[in-house]
């Protein structure tokens, strides 16, 4: 995909064409951005600007982009900042199937004993992918079955790279590896640093990363680091509704929740019949007025209802906590940008908690969201929440929700 089709992120785009304008490409970057903020997608666009045939035309083969001094050419210089997306090089890959643009990512064994490797599932991944440009790696699992099984990058996939990356490019003066989720690399990481240290003529490696701390210190030291924040509301609402073809008042809604996470935005999307409300009113009446019995059969309900719209539920009541207090500090003017149902709700917020109790909440409800991602049991982590809420308001538990 070209630098275009990305989400946001404009700074960061101008920062990667320079480094090549200017020849002061690193050997090895690692693209470190939390999930949805669009890193792989950034990495994509950018191995297609690499190699596309009018940013590099035919004249300027030989000039480096890596740092070493340029011949000397009578070619004007290049001032293309994006991939043209027509010629050969950007056709294939959009596609993703452009032979000097490598891939490696978690994968799973497909039968008992197997030694996998990315090329096993390229045909899924190119799919995957074109469908879900922003998806995590639980997506990707998902996307090939993986259900409970745990996703690595083995040691037959660090060799299978060395000897890719040590083959003559076939169309592009430059060979590039993509590595989606590096954390998912093991003590046989180690197999690449030679290759990252002293790489073959004309090679980038791209490491495309949501946690540092996961990947090996090694690997870490020997990349240039190229940090993706999170994106803009204004850029995650813009996509909504020229991408997804969302309503301007349910984009504004969804990423003002979604806290620059596009993934999270479209799964909020995905869900928006859901009404997180009326579910979150149910419970707080639980909790405060009604008693044991309606925990119990609130909890009972959540718990059917799967991670993915659990974390979307907490995050939904996170916002409105937020709402609530910026309500406090601000005052009535920020609920002009706010719909109806959640100022009226919002208000009321303000009456069960103050702002200290708010925040206390807050870091339960992403604590919450923290284990659910790591498969905690929903009926467990729930009664536990339910009973924390309980007794961070139960000196202001007289206000009924309604």
């Amino acid at each position: 995909m070209p630098f275009q089709n990305v989400i946001g992120q404009n700074n960061i785009k101008r920062h990667l064409v320079e480094m090549v304008q200017q020849n002061r490409l690193s050997h090895a970057l690692l693209f470190l951005g939390s999930e949805g903020s669009g890193a792989l997608s950034l990495a994509i666009a950018f191995a297609q600007y690499i190699v596309c045939e009018k940013r590099s035309p035919q004249i300027n083969r030989e000039q480096s982009l890596f740092g070493e001094a340029p011949q000397t050419t009578n070619a004007e210089p290049q001032s293309l900042t994006d991939a043209c997306g027509v010629c050969p090089a950007c056709i294939k890959s959009q596609r993703l199937v452009h032979p000097d643009i490598h891939f490696s990512y978690p994968v799973i064994p497909k039968k008992s004993g197997d030694k996998p490797v990315s090329t096993d599932y390229i045909t899924e991944w190119r799919e995957f992918f074109l469908q879900y440009p922003y998806g995590n790696a639980y997506d990707w699992l998902q996307f090939i079955g993986a259900e409970n099984k745990q996703g690595n990058i083995t040691a037959q996939e660090c060799n299978d790279i060395v000897h890719q990356l040590n083959l003559k490019s076939f169309e592009s003066q430059y060979k590039i590896l993509i590595m989606w989720m590096p954390e998912y690399l093991g003590n046989e990481g180690n197999k690449l640093l030679k290759l990252i240290e002293e790489p073959p003529a004309n090679t980038l490696f791209i490491l495309v990363a949501e946690n540092e701390s996961l990947i090996l210190p090694t690997i870490v030291s020997r990349t240039q680091l190229v940090k993706i924040p999170l994106l803009e509301t204004s850029d995650v609402e813009n996509a909504l509704i020229t991408k997804a073809n969302t309503p301007e008042v349910q984009a504004r809604q969804i990423a003002s929740i979604c806290e620059g996470n596009y993934r999270e935005a479209l799964q909020l999307l995905q869900h928006a019949e859901q009404d997180w409300q009326e579910l979150l009113r149910e419970w707080l009446n639980a909790i405060l007025k009604t008693g044991p019995i309606a925990q119990v059969k609130w909890i009972d309900d959540i718990s059917k209802l799967g991670r993915e719209k659990q974390k979307q539920f907490l995050r939904y009541f996170n916002h409105l906590l937020e709402q609530a207090i910026r309500t406090r500090i601000i005052g009535d003017a920020i609920q002009l940008h706010s719909p109806m149902n959640e100022t009226d709700f919002t208000s009321r917020l303000n009456k069960l908690a103050d702002i200290s109790q708010q925040q206390a909440i807050i870091e339960e409800l992403d604590m919450a969201t923290y284990y659910i991602e790591r498969n905690a049991n929903a009926k467990l982590l729930f009664h536990a929440l339910t009973i924390k809420l309980y007794h961070i308001i139960a000196n202001k538990s007289v206000v009924e929700m309604h």
